[in-house]
């Protein structure tokens, strides 16, 4: 970025120099990190929380989807405002709507407000996923762009790696006072990104938009984010259900989450290098049908500590490839269309998980591992589907193209 020059009091110019890149992306990585931080520290819990408070297991279903139902709703026009005035006063809203809405699980309400609630949190969710992953796409070249967003995935995992733990001594009946823990690290988070990060040129507001370009490579991309989706949803809704059916008790369950995300981040940067340097198309696929050979394993699996090992298993290969992903998303795109297509990817995401979340209960009611099974295979047959979407699309980027 260029210098920039400013008056002093005596008449004089001194030159600054506008932060680079890689210092953006570092406080960015901070600003990610607090937040999935404080908001994971009751979500491994949640669903029975809910339990607890009177909820069935179908209306813990419709509770949690309501936080990806009103995310498909906004996540796309999230990205339109974040590519029509820039990112950061999208990025810092969400981070200060989800910090007020969090403290509603204090309070004893009936169950409809945990659904108003999580709604909120999901619009504030979307605004953060969007203008975060498209502010790194606008700051990066092409061949450096998985390297990048692989960054900004370590900063999600280590908060949902230590988001938990740091929860541990907080018991069900208590959730409250994580999600308020949650509110205040979210709100301290967007204030910082307010503080900290660059705000949108001048011609962010006067130029028009280009043209949304949706083609097979945009399209292939979104239905591997839609897949992820539908694999996550089960997630949200039934893990801690099985694993609860299983005997497992509440440490336990935080330590799966523990578990899945320490070797992702670990190898997240391991992902992102391999990105740029072989074709994005082969590790998104590999990546994609190895969560859902997992996801079909697991609810066969009725030692905790397998599951918990298997758990492991599962996030390498998804560390390994989102950042393909990822890049294949924004690939050839205008640095004012990023918002958008990222918007529409987190759109289709968000669906997915909505759906999933909301059928999961269901299907669980009859058998604990039938959405499992069914979501699976669906799965995989989309992630299949990529091989002709891809088909004409570049898996590699030089710094030459």
């Amino acid at each position: 970025m260029p210098p920039r020059n400013f008056p002093r009091s005596n008449g004089s110019v001194v030159c600054v120099s506008a932060p680079t890149p890689s210092s953006i992306l570092r406080r960015l990585q901070l600003v990610v990190a607090v937040q999935w931080m404080g908001a994971t520290m009751g979500l491994p819990l949640l669903s029975l929380f809910l339990l607890h408070r009177g909820a069935t297991p179908s209306s813990v279903g419709i509770i949690m989807s309501a936080f990806f139902i009103s995310g498909v709703v906004t996540q796309f026009v999230a990205g339109h405002l974040a590519d029509r005035f820039g990112r950061r006063v999208i990025l810092a809203g969400g981070l200060l709507l989800y910090g007020l809405a969090s403290p509603m699980y204090l309070l004893s309400v009936p169950v409809f407000w945990f659904i108003v609630t999580r709604a909120l949190q999901g619009v504030a969710a979307g605004a953060i996923e969007v203008s975060s992953l498209s502010t790194v796409a606008s700051l990066f070249p092409e061949e450096e762009r998985g390297s990048a967003m692989s960054k900004i995935y370590t900063a999600q995992l280590f908060g949902i790696a230590t988001g938990p733990l740091l929860g541990v001594f907080i018991t069900v009946n208590h959730i409250g006072w994580a999600y308020l823990i949650a509110g205040v690290t979210s709100t301290f988070a967007g204030l910082l990104a307010l503080r900290s990060l660059p705000a949108a040129t001048p011609e962010i507001h006067t130029e028009p938009l280009p043209p949304l370009q949706i083609n097979r490579q945009v399209i292939g991309a979104v239905v591997g984010t839609a897949a992820t989706g539908l694999c996550v949803g089960v997630y949200e809704t039934c893990w801690s259900l099985l694993m609860h059916s299983f005997g497992a008790s509440s440490t336990q369950i935080r330590l799966s989450w523990t578990f899945f995300c320490v070797p992702w981040l670990i190898l997240a940067t391991v992902g992102g290098k391999l990105a740029d340097k072989f074709d994005r198309r082969l590790i998104a696929t590999l990546g994609g049908l190895n969560g859902a050979f997992f996801l079909f394993l697991y609810p066969h699996i009725h030692n905790i500590t397998l599951l918990l090992i298997l758990g492991s298993g599962e996030a390498i290969g998804a560390a390994l490839s989102v950042s393909s992903l990822s890049s294949l998303l924004t690939q050839g795109a205008h640095d004012r269309e990023l918002g958008r297509r990222q918007g529409i990817s987190t759109t289709a995401n968000t669906a997915a998980l909505a759906l999933s979340a909301l059928f999961s209960g269901q299907l669980f009611a009859i058998s604990p591992g039938l959405p499992f099974t069914v979501v699976a295979a669906i799965s995989a047959v989309m992630i299949l589907s990529q091989i002709f979407w891809w088909a004409k699309t570049p898996g590699r980027i030089s710094a030459s193209a």
